[in-house]
């Protein structure tokens, strides 16, 4: 089959940029750059990226993204889900004014252990999974009110990663899935069979490439899973170990129209050079793209 994946199909990430929410993660470049980079690649629209990274105000942060040519599709939000004495949604209610303001269309939801980072978690007893569960419906109502597609995004380190809890997710609630190539194989689950089991479920797809044997390693615990960015554990798309025409033509073939973002998550030690750094794999990744 022929796939159709233009500018209004595929966006980017500040993630590929090293702009992360983690605390020491790595060099944080400037907004301004990374956008006019991404503009500069011919792309139209990303993600927000975290806190911080954009402004706070809803309507400066659309403002940022408009100066730049750039659309919002949405962002991601990790937020303590299984804690009962905790109450995400005013949080994520404030958090949706950003979204509204910009015109992004979807929550994409991480369920925070409430530790920083993501190279240790707890694990979840009866309680916490039913708090999480229930607080995953109750985000996915809230979005919806204001006209934004609720997801949850499975990813190394949080409460949910690997196979049992992604289905228990899928199973015990009706929120959407935010499919993310990579962290689902990291996290021990096959992101092409996933996709072709629940295509009715995914609302939203971050496309990685990864290392298998770098995953191999975090899936194990013989490497953390921040250190096994920084040492190249994504890959752009099509050099790693993702089926990606396999996934894509999945999906496609089950009609979801939705975005693609791209997301080759980077550590950075320092500002790249002004003809280098990690463009030059978010580039890699859109040639692939095209020929696909």
């Amino acid at each position: 089959m022929t796939l159709n994946l233009g500018p209004d199909r595929v966006a980017a990430a500040p993630i590929s940029w090293g702009v992360c929410e983690v605390p020491g993660w790595g060099h944080q470049m400037a907004p301004s750059r990374v956008l006019r980079e991404m503009a500069e690649l011919g792309l139209t629209a990303t993600e927000f990226g975290p806190d911080g990274f954009l402004p706070d105000a809803p309507a400066d942060k659309a403002a940022t993204l408009a100066a730049h040519g750039m659309t919002a599709v949405g962002g991601f939000v990790p937020v303590i889900l299984h804690d009962p004495s905790h109450d995400p949604l005013p949080g994520v209610r404030t958090a949706l004014e950003g979204f509204t303001a910009a015109g992004a269309g979807t929550l994409v939801l991480a369920a925070a252990t409430g530790l920083d980072g993501y190279n240790t978690r707890p694990e979840l007893d009866e309680s916490g999974w039913k708090t999480l569960l229930a607080n995953l419906d109750r985000l996915a109502d809230l979005a919806a009110s204001v006209g934004i597609t609720g997801s949850l995004h499975p990813h190394v380190g949080t409460m949910i990663e690997g196979p049992g809890e992604v289905d228990r997710v899928l199973e015990g609630s009706g929120i959407g899935l935010c499919l993310d190539t990579g962290h689902l194989l990291i996290g021990g689950t096959d992101p092409v069979a996933l996709a072709r089991r629940a295509a009715d479920r995914v609302v939203h797809v971050h496309l990685k490439d990864v290392d298998p044997d770098a995953a191999a390693e975090v899936r194990a615990g013989r490497a953390t899973y921040t250190g096994a960015v920084a040492d190249g554990m994504y890959r752009p798309l099509g050099q790693g170990g993702v089926d990606l025409p396999a996934l894509v033509g999945a999906l496609e073939s089950a009609g979801y129209g939705g975005w693609y973002v791209m997301e080759q998550d980077a550590v950075l030690s320092a500002e790249p050079d002004a003809d280098g750094g990690p463009v030059a794999d978010v580039r890699a990744s859109l040639a692939w793209l095209s020929a696909l």
